[in-house]
């Protein structure tokens, strides 16, 4: 990974990237919470993408609570 620069001698996790434009970060917990959204935040602004989606599995349906949309303020 690129970053400032630099070259990291770190590996970057994330769960799906569609189309090499959409984070996808999948989760199975009891809530959604601000520290995940942060988590794919980090990831939207160190691999410069626009759009990223949090869903979290653990729930009876996949509904508004479930899936997020997270929009990274990134200009080219």
């Amino acid at each position: 990974m690129i970053y400032d620069g630099q070259k990291l001698p770190v590996d970057l996790r994330l769960d799906l990237l569609v189309e090499d434009s959409v984070i996808v970060e999948l989760k199975a917990v009891a809530s959604l919470n601000e520290l995940h959204a942060k988590q794919l935040m980090t990831y939207l602004r160190l691999m410069e993408k626009k759009v990223g989606l949090l869903i979290n599995f653990n729930t009876v349906f996949l509904d508004g609570e479930s899936i997020v949309r997270i929009v990274n303020d990134y200009k080219e």
